[in-house]
């Protein structure tokens, strides 16, 4: 069975200037969220665009999502990573996730293991369920890390409490190939685990 990578949908939209809006009111977070959820990407850019320009998180999450996708403006991964990169500087856990697929997969910029890892890691440390599956990926593959089934099953075991599928699909394959005391440790290390708070919400 093959683990496949979980990549963390954050509702991420904006621009980046490129498009001229009319006078609008900015309105909320929830405005842009209710209208990217009816898929009505134009309107949830006149919500969320200035609200990421004033240094919303959130907003900027989306704003990087919505250039990764090409919703509502051109797909432009360069942009997205940019987004993304002001969102996760504020401690924003989906933006790191969402940062490190960037780097791991090599969009919008050069690919780099090493940057991937540690904007999983700070992401994983706050309780983020995606961040957490990609971590122990990439310890099970050892992709800008040594390779750990031990880390990779402790971070597997922590996403699958969150439902998140990869992760449940990552224990069956570890479990195939580690020992009783790996695991037993593994389990250990994940109940002895706790959170860090560090994102900030704008």
């Amino acid at each position: 069975m093959k683990w496949f990578s979980f990549t963390l949908i954050a509702i991420a939209m904006g621009c980046l200037g490129l498009l001229a809006f009319p006078t609008f009111s900015a309105g909320s977070y929830l405005d842009g969220e209710e209208a990217y959820l009816n898929q009505d990407f134009e309107v949830a850019l006149q919500y969320w665009e200035p609200l990421a320009r004033q240094g919303n998180a959130e907003a900027q999450n989306m704003l990087g999502y919505m250039y990764r996708h090409g919703q509502g403006l051109p797909q432009d991964y360069k942009k997205a990573r940019q987004w993304y990169r002001l969102a996760a500087d504020q401690g924003n856990a989906r933006a790191q996730n969402n940062l490190g697929v960037m780097y791991r997969l090599g969009l919008g910029g050069a690919q780099d293991y090493h940057e991937a890892f540690l904007w999983f890691q700070r992401a994983a440390e706050q309780g983020n369920g995606g961040g957490q599956s990609h971590l122990g990926l990439m310890y099970y593959k050892g992709e800008g890390v040594p390779k750990d089934n031990v880390k990779a099953y402790m971070w597997a075991t922590l996403s699958a409490e969150q439902d998140i599928e990869q992760a449940t699909q990552a224990l069956i394959v570890l479990e195939q190939e580690m020992s009783a005391e790996e695991i037993s440790e593994a389990k250990e290390a994940a109940k002895k685990w706790k959170p860090r708070g560090e994102e900030t919400m704008l």
